[in-house]
């Protein structure tokens, strides 16, 4: 099968398509044919080395964490799909590998795609939905009448979260620039902040949560918009002891996870809030309710481009330059 692949990190170079033996199928696998793979800014920075240290893969690497496509064959143990399925996922850290014409994914991992949207569209939605889901339901427990800063609002994680938060029943507060106000007013923005204009800390306060995808000084000023209690969950950083102790890191990395996030900690208690770092977690369970979502049009993909398979150094270069609008996509097959 064709795939992209890398062989070292490399922070300047592109991926290189090459010609790879199909993945051995495990007892609990699903073999899955690609028909179009999301493109993240994760996969930029394990491109680039960012977390080598943290996830050690194996080399040469086939990137992509998002797939939809079709289910062409099952290990012995699988009870839940069979073939013929049109599913998506989000496979599992070490087991990422989507810019390939097919993947095998543990059927955990693995949720019938939405009927209502595209591959294209399906292949946009597990890495952020769960990001989202994982973010606002599973950690800050987000309630009916709470206030939620969501940065970015127009980005692959803030268009989904916009939506999931507005169908939760909170008032929702975005930062975009005035070319994406409408887009985001659309999704279900009640407050709109054109970042090139104003200073979110001066217009938002006493907010219940916030989710945090920034730069250190953006978390800081985030910390300081939340009530007493209020909860921040950064998807971008500091790592923080809890994570470290939920993916098993050694002792060495434990303590480099205290230091990294020892003053963000240190701040959000003088302040009286919470700081939480969020890794997200492949789940075709969490999945399958969010296809249950949009099925129902609560929630909609939101894509700004869709690559060819021989462009996906273009895809990832265009998702690096930070101007996509919603999600970018590779289609495969």
């Amino acid at each position: 099968m064709k795939a992209f692949i890398i062989n070292s990190y490399k922070p300047k170079g592109g991926m290189k398509k090459v010609e790879v033996s199909e993945p051995q199928l495990k007892e609990n696998d699903v073999l899955v044919q690609v028909h179009a793979a999301g493109v993240n800014l994760l996969d930029v920075k394990i491109k680039n080395g960012e977390f080598k240290a943290l996830l050690p893969y194996k080399m040469p690497l086939i990137l992509g964490h998002d797939a939809a496509g079709v289910v062409v064959k099952t290990g012995s143990k699988v009870k839940n799909f069979r073939v013929g399925d049109e599913v998506y996922s989000r496979p599992q850290d070490y087991r990422m590998g989507t810019f390939a014409q097919f993947i095998a994914i543990d059927e955990s991992d693995v949720a019938i795609k939405p009927k209502n949207i595209s591959m294209e569209e399906a292949a946009s939605i597990p890495l952020v939905g769960l990001t989202v889901w994982q973010a606002l339901v599973e950690k800050a427990n987000l309630k009916k009448g709470q206030k939620v800063f969501i940065q970015a609002g127009s980005g692959g994680v803030g268009t989904f979260a916009i939506q999931l938060a507005k169908h939760l029943g909170a008032t929702v507060a975005t930062t975009t620039s005035a070319a994406n106000i409408d887009l985001v007013k659309s999704l279900g923005a009640d407050i709109v902040i054109d970042y090139k204009k104003e200073d979110f800390e001066t217009v938002l306060k006493d907010y219940d949560v916030v989710l945090n995808s920034q730069d250190a000084k953006t978390l800081e000023k985030s910390l300081r918009i939340l009530k007493p209690g209020g909860k921040l969950i950064s998807i971008s950083g500091p790592p923080d002891p809890e994570f470290a102790k939920e993916i098993g890191l050694n002792a060495i990395l434990k303590i480099v996870m205290f230091f990294l996030s020892y003053g963000t900690k240190k701040k959000a208690k003088r302040l009286g809030v919470h700081y939480s770092f969020l890794f997200m977690k492949a789940s075709g369970t969490q999945l399958s309710k969010i296809t249950e979502l949009i099925n129902s049009g609560i929630i909609r993909p939101v894509i700004d481009k869709v690559f060819s398979f021989d462009a996906a150094n273009d895809a990832l270069a265009y998702v690096e330059s930070g101007r996509a609008k919603g999600k970018v996509v590779i289609k495969v097959n």
